[in-house]
């Protein structure tokens, strides 16, 4: 029963609601990054090269048999991806640096001055009655 109960209040924590939703985002973001390079990015480089379609690009490496499929080594799916990557690595820089920066700002905030001591304090007080006395 202590492990379900430790779970539970795991589970319902905000860190693990707020990693969740991160992720869920994140797959999200993955697929429009996705499309956005297949089909906004590579069209336009592929004409720009002649008319190339890289997801189509590929070297044979055996040929297809009539009882095996052909061995290929799919660069161009390769090379969208590497696209892929380089762009959501870009974004999740942006955004750690922006988080960065964030914090920077909370740690160079002066901080409240510290209370005084009860030294401190006592001495304040003494200083105010003889200046009540005058």
């Amino acid at each position: 029963m202590r492990i379900i109960k430790e779970f539970k209040e795991f589970a319902v924590k905000g860190n693990v609601v707020d990693m969740a939703v991160g992720i869920i985002i994140g797959a999200a973001f993955g697929k429009i990054v996705s499309s956005f390079v297949g089909d906004v990015i590579m069209p336009p480089i592929g004409v720009l090269l002649g008319g190339v379609d890289f997801s189509n690009l590929a070297v044979i490496v055996k040929e297809a048999s009539a009882e095996t499929p052909a061995v290929i080594i799919g660069y161009g799916k390769f090379m969208q991806t590497l696209i892929d990557f380089t762009i959501i690595a870009f974004a999740i820089f942006i955004v750690v640096k922006a988080i960065n920066s964030l914090k920077r700002k909370e740690e160079e905030a002066p901080a409240a001055p510290p209370a005084p001591s009860a030294e401190e304090a006592l001495l304040t007080e003494i200083r105010d009655l003889l200046k009540e006395r005058k």
